[in-house]
């Protein structure tokens, strides 16, 4: 049996995310619309790999990433770190831009927290 979290988004999704002992990731996306109702699932193997290779990431990238992955919004991001909500998207593209350069993308907030739990940026309890 797997251990569940469930991470807000948005005002109009419901992001689940179940961890498998096996280290793999189910990932659901639910549109809180009831009339609409759609679950999309994803699995991501290996999600607690032993040593993948990493992007460099700056300590502010980590810093915006962390705070982005922990918070509701890139504007609560901005208000928590003093800066504006386009700083914020400049840090989370470049931030993508690295994992895609050593063959991780992370397109979507999942993938990057997919990635930040293996890179050991965030841990599943701070979640």
């Amino acid at each position: 049996m797997g251990r569940g979290i469930d991470v807000w988004g948005n005002d109009q999704l419901r992001l689940t995310f179940t961890w498998y002992e096996d280290g793999t990731v189910g990932e659901s996306v639910i549109p809180l619309d009831e009339r609409r109702t759609k679950l999309m699932t994803v699995t991501v193997e290996n999600c607690m790999a032993q040593d993948p290779v990493g992007p460099s990431l700056s300590d502010r990238e980590v810093e915006v990433l962390r705070e982005w992955l922990l918070s509701d919004s890139k504007s609560r991001v901005a208000q928590n770190l003093y800066i504006s909500v386009g700083t914020v998207g400049t840090h989370l593209s470049r931030i993508r831009e690295k994992y895609a350069d050593v063959g991780r993308k992370a397109p979507t907030k999942c993938e990057l927290l997919v990635r930040a739990i293996q890179d050991r940026i965030v841990t599943i309890d701070e979640l």
